[in-house]
C-alpha cells in the first residue's frame, strides 16, 4: 500500500511543478495581481481609509475583517474538534499510550528555557501590538506565545505547563478570542453603523474616528491572538499525549 500511496504524490508533485512555471516573476508589474484595479485601490487609499501603517495588517483586519473572523473560529472549531475526538478515544479505551519515558529534566535545558521563555512571550506582545506598523499581528503572536508553553511542555513535562496554562483555561481564553473579535463588531452594530464599522466606536473612545479604527483593530488582534495561542497549545497537549493530558512526547 505504501508503494501505490506513492504514485499519487508524485503525480500531484509533477502537477504542482508543471503549473509553476506559469507563475509570473517576483515583482513583475505586468502580472495579473498587480494590474488589479483592487491591488491598486488598497495601495492608494489604504493609509486614508483605516489609519494603518501596515497594508496587511489593515487589509486583513479591515478590508476583510469578515474573513479573518471566520477564519478565527474555523481555528477554534478544529481545535474543539481534535478535543473532543481524542478524549473520546480516551474514553473508549482504544487509544496505547506505551511510549512514556520516565527521565528527569535536564539541567541545563530547563535554565535555559527558564531565560528564554520570558523573552519569547515579551517578543510575542511586541509582534501582536506593533502588528500595524511593522510585520506581525495577532496570528503570528499567538503562535509565539502558543510555543513559549509548548517549549516549556518540552524542556520539563507537560504536567509543569499544564499548570502554567491549564486545559479548562486554554477553552476559555480560545472563546474569549473570538467573543472579543465579534463583540467589536457587534459594538460598531449598536453604535449606530456597521458590523466590524470601527469608525462608530468613536462615540465610547476619547479619540477620533481614525484613530477609532486604529485601536478597534488591535483589539481584533488580541482576540485573533488569544485563540491562537490557546489552540495551538491544546492542540499540542492533546496530540502529544494522546488525549490524556500527562505523559507528552
Amino acid at each position: 500500500m505504501k508503494s501505490l500511496s506513492l504514485i499519487p504524490v508524485l503525480l500531484v508533485g509533477f502537477l504542482l511543478v508543471f503549473a509553476a512555471k506559469d507563475f509570473p516573476e517576483w515583482g513583475d508589474p505586468q502580472s495579473p495581481a498587480s494590474k488589479s484595479p483592487v491591488s491598486s485601490h488598497f495601495i492608494a487609499n489604504t493609509g486614508v481609509d483605516t489609519e494603518v501603517p501596515n497594508m496587511v495588517t489593515a487589509v486583513l483586519a479591515d478590508y476583510r475583517g469578515f474573513d479573518t473572523m471566520f477564519e478565527t473560529v474555523v481555528v477554534f472549531i478544529a481545535g474543539m474538534a481534535v478535543l473532543a475526538i481524542l478524549k473520546n478515544s480516551v474514553k473508549k479505551g482504544s487509544v496505547r499510550f506505551d511510549h512514556i519515558v520516565d527521565v528527569e529534566p535536564d539541567l541545563i535545558v530547563t535554565n535555559t528555557v527558564r531565560l528564554i521563555v520570558p523573552v519569547i512571550q515579551i517578543f510575542a506582545f511586541y509582534v501582536l501590538a506593533h502588528g500595524h506598523v511593522s510585520p506581525g499581528g495577532g496570528f503570528q503572536g499567538g503562535v509565539l506565545m502558543g510555543a513559549s508553553f509548548i517549549l516549556v511542555a518540552l524542556s520539563w513535562d507537560l504536567e509543569t505547563a499544564l499548570a502554567r496554562f491549564p486545559m479548562n483555561r486554554c477553552i476559555i481564553v480560545a472563546a474569549a478570542g473570538i467573543i472579543l473579535y465579534g463583540g467589536i463588531g457587534l459594538l460598531s452594530m449598536f453604535l449606530g453603523g456597521e458590523f466590524l464599522d470601527y469608525a462608530e466606536l468613536a462615540k465610547v473612545l476619547p479619540v477620533s474616528r481614525e484613530m477609532a479604527r486604529y485601536h478597534a483593530m488591535l483589539g481584533v488582534e488580541i482576540g485573533v491572538g488569544l485563540t491562537v495561542t490557546a489552540i495551538m497549545f491544546a492542540l499540542y497537549a492533546n496530540l502529544s499525549s494522546e488525549g490524556k493530558l500527562e505523559g507528552g512526547l
